[in-house]
């Protein structure tokens, strides 16, 4: 049966799929939206996974131009969302994230050209031999299939996620907060009509119907339909999905992010990385949250970071050192408790501590971190690689800033996510993350004895 109908298959009888346990609603009841509109993705799941590179490329170029084209509109809706929250009383780090200005919109477009430029994940060997027995053994890459993204107010992610799952094959359905509900159905209904434009299914971008948390919970329950999830947002709602889902999930993590200063740091370029980690767009996941400085540099370090600090607006959460620093600068410095060494802020606040050596950075970093991003300035080259070997995060930096733990800046494209647990995947997800492998043996009349 051909790819297109086997998809007309799935859209009229939507039979459950790969074997799974879902099952197809009984003749003449009425199906519940969610599980419906994940039966639509995964027949349009049927008709990409055999497609070849230039089609999907086509796709993606196309939702470029279609978002700078249409950027009025999608400015326009954003702004509903935009006032709204601000109207609520939402903090300034989501506003932030939820804003859409005619310059983010044109870095999102890129960031989708971009993608399109990338290899071609699927049908990659990822590995392969000759048999002694002579069967010839590949292992390739292929599509997930259906792949569902659960997201806070982040609108870029709803285009991120599209193009990272049309370039790899799959079908995306996009469940975004009530938040940014009109900014998210106005970049859905741009990319569908590009995708649709150039031939492809528009079903393989589809936004989850419904704004309760009804709808989240039949995502995470249309196992069968839906072959993996994704969340991404803060640790309540990543916990959710992962304690309740019976779809499987790849785990995103919140970003409490460590700097260590170490003694043999450059001072002023560990002032830069600091403040500019923290400050420069405070709200994102890969911001620092907390910085540890080695004791044998604190009395002429902390100076010039509280300064530099202060000035770029940023609370310190410190401990007593941190404390005396600030009272002697004229700055007042908060004590910091069990719960600052734990948050992730998103925000202009930042927790500190000096400690005695690296090795007591290490037990700090190890027992507070959410396994995101920690990093070490320093030029002392044993020190940096004994950072490196002790500190089990998804990324690890040396005299580099944190925040450069993002798919774009690894040359992505973009990101589905940051993983932060060890199986699958791991750090910033990009394309070869959103597929699985399947073994393709080939052999002439071999039987086995």
């Amino acid at each position: 049966m051909s790819p297109a109908a086997e998809s007309a298959q799935l859209r009229a009888a939507a039979p459950e799929a790969d074997g799974a346990a879902a099952t197809a609603p009984s003749p003449g009841s009425a199906e519940s939206p969610v599980p419906a509109t994940a039966r639509r993705a995964r027949a349009a799941a049927v008709e990409l996974a055999p497609l070849p590179r230039t089609p999907r490329d086509t796709a993606l170029l196309a939702i470029a131009d279609a978002l700078e084209a249409r950027v009025d509109e999608i400015i326009a809706a954003n702004a509903e969302d935009v006032a709204r929250a601000r109207e609520a009383g939402t903090s300034d780090a989501i506003v932030d994230r939820l804003t859409l200005t005619p310059d983010r919109v044109a870095a999102i477009a890129s960031d989708v050209r971009d993608v399109a430029a990338l290899p071609d994940p699927v049908g990659e060997v990822v590995r392969g031999s000759t048999l002694p027995n002579g069967l010839d053994l590949r292992q390739v890459r292929v599509p997930l299939g259906v792949v569902g993204i659960i997201y806070e107010a982040r609108p870029n992610v709803t285009v991120d996620a599209a193009a990272l799952c049309l370039k790899s094959g799959n079908a995306v359905l996009l469940r975004g907060s009530s938040s940014a509900h009109r900014s998210n159905t106005a970049l859905v209904a741009v990319v569908r009509d590009a995708v649709a434009g150039v031939g492809l299914p528009a079903d393989a971008v589809q936004l989850v119907p419904g704004e309760s948390r009804d709808s989240v919970h039949e995502l995470m329950r249309a196992r069968g339909l839906v072959d993996v999830l994704i969340p991404r947002g803060g640790a309540a709602l990543i916990r959710t999905v992962v304690e309740n889902s019976t779809v499987p999930v790849i785990e995103t993590g919140v970003g409490n992010c460590h700097i260590y200063v170490d003694e043999r740091a450059d001072l002023d370029r560990a002032v830069d990385i600091v403040v500019t980690a923290k400050a420069q767009r405070p709200s994102v996941c890969n911001s620092v949250e907390t910085v540890l400085v080695h004791r044998g540099i604190a009395d002429v370090f902390l100076p010039k970071l509280l300064a530099a600090l202060t000035e770029a607006g940023v609370t310190v959460h410190g401990d007593s050192t941190w404390q005396q620093a600030g009272a002697a600068a004229g700055v007042s410095v908060a004590g910091a408790t069990d719960e600052d060494w734990a948050t992730e802020y998103l925000g202009l606040h930042l927790a500190a501590a000096v400690v005695p050596d690296l090795d007591a950075a290490v037990a700090h970093i190890r027992r507070w971190s959410s396994g995101h991003t920690e990093a070490i300035l320093t030029a002392d080259t044993a020190a940096a690689r004994r950072f490196v070997s002790l500190v089990d995060s998804a990324a690890v930096m040396v005299n580099a800033s944190t925040r450069f733990t993002d798919g774009g800046q690894f040359g992505f494209g973009a990101e589905i996510g940051i993983s932060t647990q060890k199986l699958h995947a791991r750090g910033p997800m990009g394309l070869p993350e959103l597929t699985s492998t399947k073994y393709v043996v080939t052999g002439d009349g071999h039987t086995r004895g």
